[in-house]
């Protein structure tokens, strides 16, 4: 695995990089980093290169402030010119799925496959947008600390926050939310709570498709994927529910998360 940036149009991309051959593009959830990905940039089969992008104000991606599903998917086709990637199989886990279903607004072309796990098509409600705004306000007074303390807990499997052999899950992933910057945390939840409804893209999908979701996913419970695989009608879809695990399901269940990930690329 090698960490890899480039500055392109006045902003800095950053990427983590492992295996060779036909590029999967994967998107990290909110409020991480690239890093998330590790147990996948670790099990990379042969003929395959994982590509994870940190979203730009997250992680070592820096620039003008991204705010919208479109500013993080014009980054990730900037990466992909970048790297002289015509087509790539793309997809993202939580407002990675959300960037992807962008990405895909903009470009079908770009895509061989996609892959959209523990995310939904439908925009915030009113109420989700409050919370945010309310989350924004915790972290401008207290910083990143309150966004890991009030997201961790949405981000495990219930049993996990207090289970001690899921310490290792709750540390790493409150590292990374840690690691980045109070303003980075802040815009990207302003790209959540304006993200567009994506339910009629679902529609457009013609490319093989992949959905995975925790059976205990509490932010994108297993039925709004059930909703996303039937309202893809024009490609084939695979549905993998993965037991015990949240929302981070390839955290917290790498071995199953690969597993499903790994043969839906053999099929391609």
């Amino acid at each position: 695995m090698t960490r890899h940036h480039v500055e392109v149009g006045g902003r800095r991309l950053a990427w983590l990089q492992a295996g060779q051959g036909n590029p999967v593009v994967l998107l990290h959830a909110f409020p991480l980093t690239a890093d998330m990905w590790q147990p996948q940039l670790e099990t990379v089969p042969h003929g395959w290169r994982l590509i994870a992008p940190d979203l730009r104000g997250l992680g070592e991606s820096a620039g003008p402030p991204a705010r919208s599903v479109d500013d993080h998917a014009e980054d990730v086709l900037a990466l992909l010119r970048h790297l002289n990637v015509e087509k790539a199989v793309i997809g993202g886990l939580s407002i990675g799925g959300y960037i992807t279903f962008a990405v895909y607004r903009r470009a079908a072309q770009r895509f061989r496959a996609l892959v959209l796990a523990d995310t939904r098509a439908e925009p915030d409600t009113q109420e989700a947008r409050a919370g945010r705004e309310q989350m924004q306000a915790a972290v401008r007074e207290k910083g990143a600390a309150a966004a890991a303390d009030a997201m961790l807990p949405k981000l495990l499997r219930p049993s996990a926050l207090t289970d001690p052999s899921a310490a290792g899950e709750r540390d790493t992933l409150r590292a990374l939310m840690l690691s980045n910057t109070p303003q980075g945390i802040i815009d990207a939840l302003e790209t959540l709570k304006t993200r567009p409804d994506s339910a009629p893209t679902l529609g457009l999908i013609n490319v093989p498709t992949l959905i995975v979701v925790g059976e205990e996913d509490q932010a994108t419970p297993p039925a709004l994927s059930e909703a996303m695989r039937a309202n893809i009608r024009t490609a084939p879809v695979t549905k993998v529910v993965i037991p015990n695990a949240g929302h981070m399901s390839n955290v917290e269940q790498p071995a199953a998360f690969n597993a499903a990930l790994w043969n839906f690329l053999h099929t391609l």
